[in-house]
């Protein structure tokens, strides 16, 4: 088949797909799949956060154990997700236990390291004017070091949120909902309408969840460090250092020699 055929039959699975009276309303609507994955998806991000963090932040700022926790995160990225769900339901039996879990792994190590290496790239001066202001250690860190790092934090905070709502897929392989369960029952049942269009709202989920912590990473940034900040205020700087009507020197010329009066 041609790549023109190929073309047409994608998207005639996908016109099959979302004009499907099933997937508008009832159980297996898509709204309804979608809202299963978000639910599945922030339950495991919770869980991750409310551990990763606070315990990323000590080390960040205690500068103790930043190399075996990179170490440990390493490692824990490498471990196969779907091996893990087999495992869980092993132990736990079927559930969402058996997907949070596994979930909640995945999303722990890229915010245990952004949370450290967000505080540990503080400016020491600046975490040394706090203290001597008579800032104690967790007001330095709430208030100097956490502010200073969000964009960092928000990086980890996205890349886990990318994968989880990537992964979130094999909550369907424990008999669980969400937007998985197109893909799983498609591949199943050999209904590739159904497995293409699950896979492309999972994917269009994940860039839109991109996106989002895009705009908030560049909200959370200080104003001078903003794309674009630095160009507009070094031309501003240019346009005001010398006098009306003097022209401006160019930093990177040579100095001009004086020839001295007779």
């Amino acid at each position: 088949m041609g790549a023109g055929g190929g073309a047409v039959n994608w998207l005639g699975w996908l016109h099959d797909f979302f004009a499907d009276p099933a997937h508008r309303t009832g159980s297996d609507s898509i709204v309804h799949r979608l809202l299963e994955h978000l639910a599945f998806s922030a339950e495991a991000l919770g869980l991750s956060a409310l551990v990763a963090l606070p315990l990323g932040l000590l080390i960040g700022y205690s500068g103790r154990g930043l190399f075996l926790v990179t170490a440990v995160a390493g490692v824990a990225r490498a471990l196969p997700t779907l091996g893990l769900v087999t495992l869980a339901v092993l132990l736990a039996g079927v559930g969402d236990t058996a997907v949070l879990l596994p979930l909640t792994a995945l999303a722990a190590p890229p915010m245990l390291v952004a949370a450290a290496e967000g505080v540990r790239g503080t400016d020491p001066d600046v975490r040394d004017a706090a203290r001597g202001i008579g800032l104690t250690h967790p007001q330095t860190l709430l208030r100097v070091c956490v502010p200073a790092s969000a964009p960092t934090l928000l990086a980890g905070v996205r890349t886990a949120s990318v994968q989880v709502i990537a992964t979130a897929t094999v909550a369907a392989y424990v008999g669980l909902g969400g937007l998985g369960r197109y893909v799983i029952d498609g591949l199943a049942t050999r209904n590739y309408p159904t497995t293409v269009g699950g896979a492309l709202l999972v994917v269009l989920l994940a860039v839109g969840v991109q996106l989002l912590f895009a705009l908030l990473i560049r909200l959370a940034a200080p104003p001078g460090t903003r794309p674009g900040t630095r160009t507009r205020t070094r031309i501003r700087t240019r346009r005001t250092s010398g006098a009306a009507g003097d022209p401006v020197p160019d930093p990177a010329s040579p100095p001009a020699l004086v020839k001295d009066a007779p």
